[in-house]
Formats: C-alpha cells, sequence, structure tokens
C-alpha cells in the first residue's frame, strides 16, 4: 500500500493527465496544421495525378471531399445528393464532365453563409492546348488542394464546435475552376438555394504558400457595406491586407457578379503556380492554419449582422 501522500500526489497527475486529454479532444475542431497537411498530402499525391478535370484523379478527388463531408457530420447539399453534376464546353473540348461536391450544415436559420473551395487542378495538361507540359504531372499543393484543406478544417469547426450559430453553413468543393470557373458558373445558374439568402461567400484559392513580407490577401472587402466595421480590430498570428476588388480569377467572382457578397483568401503567386513543381514540402501548414483562425474571427463577426448588404466594387 502506497503512503498517503504519494497516493495523493498520484491521483493529482492522473486527474492533470484526463483534464489535459479532455481539454485536447474539446479543441479538436480547431483548425489543424497536421490535418491540413494530412489533406494536401493526399490530394497533391502522384496517385491522383493533378486533379484533372475529366480525368480518374479528378473523381477521386470530388469522393474524397464527399467522404471528408460525412465524416465531419454534414448532410448532402443538392437535395439530398452530396454531387452537383454539369457538362460544359472549352475551345474545341466539349461535352466535359465534372461535378459540385456540396455539404450542408442546417441550423434552421433563414440565411445561409457559403464557403467554397476548388479542388480541381492542371492535370497532365492535355485539356489546355499546350499551355502546360502535356504528360506531366501538376500536383497542385497549394493550388488548390491547400484551399480545400481549408474547406474540411473550417467545416470541422462549425460542424464540432458544439455552438448552433444563427446561419446555415453550405460548404462547396468547386469543380472546372481552372477550366473557366466553370463549377461556380454552374451553381450560381443552378443554386441549390436561392441566392438571395446568401449572407455572404468565403472562397478560398491558393493558401498554402504564406509570404510574411506579404502577408495573406483578403479580397472583396469592398463587396458589402458591413465589411470594413466587421474587420475593424481584427488580428492573428499572421498577418493580413484587404483588397476591395470582387471580381477575380476564382470562384468567388460568379457570386461576386451574381449579386452576393464575398471574401477571398489568397498568399499570392509564386514561382511553382501552375507547374509541376507545386508540391507538398512547401507548404506553409502552420501558417494556413492561422488564416483559417482568421477567417473564423471574420465570419463570427459578420454573423452578428442579420444580412450583409452587397456593394458594387467601382
Amino acid at each position: 500500500m502506497e503512503p498517503l501522500l504519494l497516493q495523493d500526489m498520484r491521483r493529482i497527475f492522473l486527474a492533470t493527465l484526463l483534464l489535459a486529454g479532455l481539454s485536447g479532444y474539446a479543441q479538436d475542431y480547431l483548425p489543424s496544421a497536421t490535418r491540413i497537411t494530412q489533406t494536401v498530402n493526399y490530394l497533391a499525391s502522384d496517385r491522383l495525378k493533378g486533379r484533372g478535370t475529366g480525368e480518374k484523379g479528378g473523381e477521386k478527388a470530388a469522393r474524397y471531399v464527399k467522404q471528408q463531408f460525412a465524416k465531419i457530420g454534414l448532410v448532402p447539399g443538392n437535395h439530398d445528393m452530396w454531387f452537383q453534376d454539369f457538362t460544359f464546353d472549352r475551345g474545341k473540348h466539349t461535352g466535359l464532365k465534372s461535378r459540385n461536391v456540396i455539404g450542408y450544415l442546417d441550423n434552421g436559420a433563414a440565411y445561409t453563409i457559403v464557403i467554397g473551395a476548388h479542388y480541381d487542378h492542371l492535370g497532365r495538361g492535355g485539356l489546355f492546348d499546350g499551355k502546360y507540359p502535356v504528360g506531366q504531372i501538376h500536383n497542385g499543393a497549394d493550388d488548390n488542394a491547400s484551399g480545400v484543406a481549408g474547406l474540411l478544417e473550417l467545416a470541422r469547426y462549425y460542424t464540432e464546435n458544439s455552438e448552433r450559430e444563427n446561419f446555415n453553413f453550405m460548404f462547396i468543393a468547386f469543380g472546372g475552376e481552372e477550366l473557366g470557373l466553370q463549377g461556380s458558373k454552374y451553381y450560381v445558374k443552378h443554386p441549390v438555394d436561392s441566392l438571395a439568402n446568401i449572407h455572404f461567400m468565403l472562397n478560398m484559392d491558393m493558401i498554402g504558400r504564406y509570404n510574411p513580407e506579404r502577408g495573406v490577401g483578403i479580397g472583396g472587402y469592398g463587396t458589402a457595406e458591413e465589411w470594413p466595421a466587421i474587420f475593424k480590430g481584427v488580428t492573428g498570428d499572421v498577418k493580413f491586407f484587404t483588397d476591395a476588388a470582387g471580381k477575380g480569377g476564382s470562384d468567388h467572382h460568379s457570386f461576386y457578379m451574381a449579386g452576393v457578397p464575398v471574401l477571398f483568401l489568397h498568399t499570392g503567386g509564386h514561382d511553382d503556380y501552375h507547374k509541376p513543381t507545386d508540391d507538398v514540402p512547401k507548404l506553409e501548414a502552420v501558417a494556413e492554419a492561422g488564416i483559417l483562425r482568421i477567417a473564423i474571427e471574420l465570419i463570427n463577426r459578420a454573423m452578428g449582422y442579420q444580412k450583409l448588404n452587397y456593394a458594387e466594387v467601382k
């Protein structure tokens, strides 16, 4: 039998371990650099061969996102279906098939926040008419496996944080972005719910190559009357700057043109953009987790308003 003092010390030690474990478990919904890396490792692996539209790798990526949405606890967001299939033409390439992946968090609210990122990349370059090296795998770790990782982290946060927010959430992984924003263009023409019921749309495209001298750019600052007030006093572990524009070369553009306020997170261009060298070892996962924490603060602040008022950027 142990002396009483030793027993007490052991009980205190075990209780401390238990509380630490419970605390760690309770915070598991916060953005995680480890999970971000795991997601990017899969999506940007050679086995997916660059996630090309109409290629098996792109189809695998869409199924992966669907599986992760279901695992997190979302429900199918397209009238009880996970996928929103569509076809499109691009130049001499006709009848191309792709799909959006849509997960939904129903909080019984009147309005919905849309959070998006495109999952496709260049594949092996075959649909780009020689613009990129044909036959070489373009893994697209930053563009845009990093954005999909962010999409999944935000889905986890709002599903598992034990809060019932006063907005619904729709999480969309867009297909066909690299071929002309095809997935988001299709969605705004065939929305699951009226576009008038969208509070705002947040888009993440290339958020994995943080440069501390530049910071992360947050576009769309001018697309809602309320954004300046929402941004006031926001700080984080990473540096950021704002840009008024709602237009741009990613999927938020489609929503802005349809009259929806937007935000766009982007860590900027780099020498590996649209090259086979955009690979996982260059990912800045810890910084990406910091970017997502800023996104969460902005989303939470925006939920303090009943509905954002769209503003056209001059």
